[in-house]
């Protein structure tokens, strides 16, 4: 029963996740069609702006995930250890937790200044595009990051019920 229990949740992980991926091809349509748009009417320096705000968009956003993932796996592995762990293992996941904080935090000082460039190109977007349109290119750099994260999570979930599945399995005879 649990076995089965675990394949229609993973079922549904998937269907989830083909959704959300068809979402993001829909968000990539829409950012085709705002890049040309700000190809069209801005200088090639701002258009080169734009272009670089949105790929450091999507990295520092997946940097952040996942060094964030990374770091709670790191979380729950100190949490599961008792008298039976040997010091190298304790020692070991204090380093890379000590590492892995500290490279999220220099992630989160990325995501700050890219905020600040987020600003700086919407004032600049904002000579050139109607309200409207503006307002499509806020929606587009929000629904960009939510789906990004959604994306994540749902990777996390479908590979925490595999590993589920898989250590049942083995479990039984």
């Amino acid at each position: 029963e649990l076995i089965s229990s675990l394949r229609s949740k993973l079922q549904t992980l998937w269907e989830e996740r083909e959704l959300v991926l068809s979402e993001a091809r829909e968000c990539a349509e829409r950012g085709e069609e705002l890049e040309a748009t700000v190809r069209d009417v801005c200088k090639p320096n701002e258009f080169e702006r734009y272009m670089m705000f949105i790929g450091d968009l999507e990295k520092v956003v997946s940097l952040l995930l996942c060094l964030s993932s990374r770091l709670a796996r790191v979380q729950n592995a100190m949490r599961r250890i008792d008298g039976n762990t040997d010091a190298e293992e304790q020692h070991s996941l204090n380093e890379r937790h000590k590492l892995l904080s500290r490279q999220r935090e220099d992630a989160k000082d990325l995501k700050e200044n890219l905020d600040r460039r987020e600003r700086v190109v919407s004032g600049i977007l904002a000579k050139y595009l109607t309200d409207q349109q503006l307002q499509d290119y806020r929606r587009f750099v929000q629904v960009k990051t939510s789906l990004l994260m959604e994306q994540k999570d749902l990777e996390e979930r479908i590979k925490f019920v595999e590993e589920q599945l898989e250590n049942l399995e083995k479990s039984i005879p």
